[in-house]
């Protein structure tokens, strides 16, 4: 079950107000209802094996059994959702979102114009489109005035419909890089450490701990400058050596993870050899670098679909610039990283391209050398490794009921992810197929 946020002062009361507020109608309680679903498939993504005529019974939020083959006895009460022709799979997870965030319309300009109460309504629909897309639980790796910890918490009052969510509070970098707000005249939205912003490893310590303080459950550092901030350069490391070792070795000190924003091979490589627990991007890698990867163990979470989607005609011209520059390079690294038996986390970054979108992912590892199976796998096992959540990922007795059904067999054509059409989050069933009479 989920770790309990720690007990601190509630660093956002605002928006978890207008969160209880906006919910549209309470998600139903748990209940000790046995339910059980049938479909033609079942993918077991431990063992690759596609099982046949699957029975899963689930009881207050966990597989109580699994059976293939022979329908089990159905006492009076219990509930039964014949699914057909469909293959039963874990959830899905996704380890790089930003529910606050869009790219549509003067999103260069928002930080002036707006508020984190703004980002908070849009989350509340982006979180109900994700988990409608069967993506059960994310991580949402930086958010401004900690929208995230507030979206994670009317998750689980149970206020609004959404993944289970794993915040990472603000995003720590450097004054200036592509963690700041920059562009501005002076002393506007100038930010120090509880914002994420800092200068040397005693900040970097300060920057740590209140995220952790205030509801963060892993550490986003960004060790590279990047496309969508105003750098000239996209690959450049920010944080330093010294900075980056600080930033891990206090998060892990509290038994948080820490992901790495890098570009730029120079960063990658100062992260990964900090002790940082994935590369988000890791647009430009080198053999050499590759190799430290997988000797280290080190996760990368590639982000690539998002070559394809990202809106270039709504970008200013020195991130447009940079987009088509590292894009194409960072579907070659990710190619080789495949190759090289780099470990590889499911992630999207979306909001750079709309929510709900987010199992088009998919497709582009296949294409670029992950077998179907390892694909899934980044998402179901391997999230489940990266985001601590051990009791998921899995369709397994005892494991939490997090279960999406697709139509067809995804290991023969992995787009069926694109259409998933039955969800159940905990044991609780919050989209069916629509049945046409």
């Amino acid at each position: 079950m989920r770790r309990p946020l720690a007990p601190t002062k509630d660093a956002c009361p605002m928006l978890d107000l207008l969160l209880l507020a906006l919910a549209p109608q309470a998600v139903p309680p748990l209940t000790s209802e046995l339910t059980l679903l049938h479909a033609a498939r079942l993918l077991d993504v431990r063992s690759g094996v596609l099982e046949r005529d699957a029975w899963v019974s689930v009881r207050d939020g966990v597989i109580e059994g699994i059976a293939f083959g022979t329908r089990p006895g159905i006492d009076a009460g219990v509930r039964v959702v014949e699914l057909g022709e469909r293959t039963l799979l874990p959830g899905l997870m996704d380890a790089h979102v930003h529910l606050g965030g869009t790219l549509e319309g003067d999103f260069v300009h928002r930080s002036v114009k707006e508020t984190p109460v703004d980002a908070a309504l849009r989350g509340v629909e982006h979180c109900r489109v994700t988990l409608h897309a069967g993506f059960t639980t994310v991580r949402n790796v930086g958010s401004a005035g900690f929208v995230d910890v507030a979206l994670d918490r009317a998750v689980e009052r149970g206020d609004i419909e959404g993944p289970d969510i794993v915040p990472c509070g603000h995003s720590i970098g450097i004054t200036g890089g592509h963690a700041d707000e920059t562009g501005w005249a002076p002393d506007i939205l100038e930010a120090g450490p509880d914002e994420g912003i800092v200068d040397g490893v005693d900040e970097c310590l300060r920057a740590v701990r209140y995220q952790i303080k205030h509801g963060a459950r892993a550490i986003k550092c960004v060790a590279t400058a990047g496309v969508l901030s105003h750098e000239e350069q996209v690959g450049a490391q920010q944080l330093n050596d010294e900075e980056l070792l600080a930033i891990m070795q206090e998060a892990h000190r509290h038994g948080v993870k820490v992901a790495a924003h890098a570009h730029g091979t120079q960063g990658i490589r100062a992260a990964v050899l900090a002790g940082v627990d994935s590369i988000e991007h890791g647009s430009l890698l080198d053999d050499e670098t590759i190799a430290l990867m997988k000797e280290r163990g080190t996760w990368l979470v590639p982000t690539t679909y998002l070559g394809e989607a990202i809106d270039l005609d709504n970008l200013p011209p020195l991130l447009r610039r940079k987009a088509e520059w590292v894009l194409p390079r960072a579907r070659e690294s990710l190619r080789a990283a495949i190759a090289g038996g780099v470990r590889v986390a499911f992630g999207t970054d979306a909001a750079v391209y709309p929510h709900g979108h987010n199992a088009r992912e998919f497709a582009v590892l296949v294409r670029l050398g992950m077998t179907p199976l390892e694909a899934i796998r980044a998402a179901t096992l391997y999230d489940a490794e990266l985001l601590d959540v051990p009791d998921r990922g899995v369709l397994e007795v005892g494991k939490r009921a997090d279960v999406v059904a697709v139509p067809g067999d995804p290991l023969a054509d992995v787009t069926a992810l694109e259409r998933v059409d039955f969800v159940m989050q905990a044991g609780r069933v919050v989209r069916e197929p629509v049945v046409v009479r």
